[in-house]
């Protein structure tokens, strides 16, 4: 009987942790002020390693990595979102076609302009795609929010 208790313990946990969902991607998000009504947003992704996410001009085949910002009446956006990090380009015969990415760390910023002084929350979704040297996951969507205070 307890061998038939711990062969079903030890099954139930091999399975649990086979369907846990792979998240190679954890992000940050955080604002900097850099002028008195001016604001960076700063959407962080670190990859585990062997891991990559695509620019936002990828190349052709994979999900590039895309904000979406919602509309708020405080917020006027400053230009496009602009990456910071160690692009990488390589031609990747799977998708026929010469990629752009980044491995470990990349920092997209979106600079932000406050119409008002008051404290507001910044709310959007990054759609990205990640993918290693055996097999690309599905694009995913996540919501952010990214508080700007200026009082701070």
């Amino acid at each position: 009987m307890k061998k038939i208790i711990l062969f079903l313990l030890v099954t139930t946990l091999a399975i649990s942790v086979n369907a846990q969902i792979e998240n190679p991607v954890k992000w940050t998000y955080t604002a900097k002020k850099v002028k008195a009504d001016v604001y960076e947003l700063h959407m962080t992704a670190v990859l585990e390693p062997k891991w990559h996410i695509y620019a936002q001009v990828a190349g052709e085949g994979p999900e590039p990595t895309a904000f979406s910002f919602a509309k708020n009446p405080i917020i006027k956006l400053e230009g496009a979102v602009t990456e910071i990090g160690k692009l990488e380009k390589q031609f990747d015969k799977n998708f026929n076609s010469t990629l752009q990415f980044y491995g470990n760390k990349v920092d997209f910023i979106q600079k932000v302009k406050l119409k008002s002084p008051i404290s507001t929350i910044a709310k959007g979704t990054v759609t990205y795609m990640v993918c290693n040297d055996k097999k690309c996951l599905p694009p995913k969507d996540v919501p952010f929010s990214i508080k700007i205070d200026p009082k701070s």
